[in-house]
């Protein structure tokens, strides 16, 4: 079995890059620059665990989770959410869609991006085998 494929639909350039070279080492990396070209990504499924930012051009994050969910075959995808916004309101609202988890951008460095991926992944991984039985 191949790496696992993480999808990073990120604006921010310099944040997409940084957090695709630190995750390329254990993971195949797919990125996306805006929400419309993330959606399409998105629904394709060819990705394991998303890093979605909720402040997109185009099609806002929780809009793309939103959409995910409610498909039949992807809706069992870890989704992880980017944000600057520390609100609870928005982190509860992206919970509620059903967002694996969240991190703030300015709070967090790629180290901590590598490991809340590899910690999901493991997670859902356990949840697999442990459901298999």
């Amino acid at each position: 079995m191949g790496k696992k494929v993480i999808l990073i639909v990120e604006d921010e350039a310099n944040i997409r890059e940084v957090y695709s070279e630190v995750l390329k080492t254990d993971y195949d990396v797919i990125e996306s620059s805006d929400g419309e070209d993330g959606l399409v990504k998105a629904m394709e499924g060819k990705w394991d665990l998303m890093l979605l930012d909720i402040m997109l051009p185009k099609r806002d994050g929780l809009e793309i989770l939103s959409r995910i969910k409610k498909d039949v075959i992807l809706k069992g995808k870890p989704v992880v959410l980017l944000t600057n916004l520390g609100r609870d309101s928005i982190i509860k609202e992206g919970y509620n869609l059903g967002a694996s988890g969240y991190l703030v951008k300015s709070e967090i460095n790629p180290g901590d991006v590598a490991a809340t991926v590899r910690r999901i992944l493991e997670e859902v991984q356990n949840d697999q085998i442990s459901g298999s039985v």
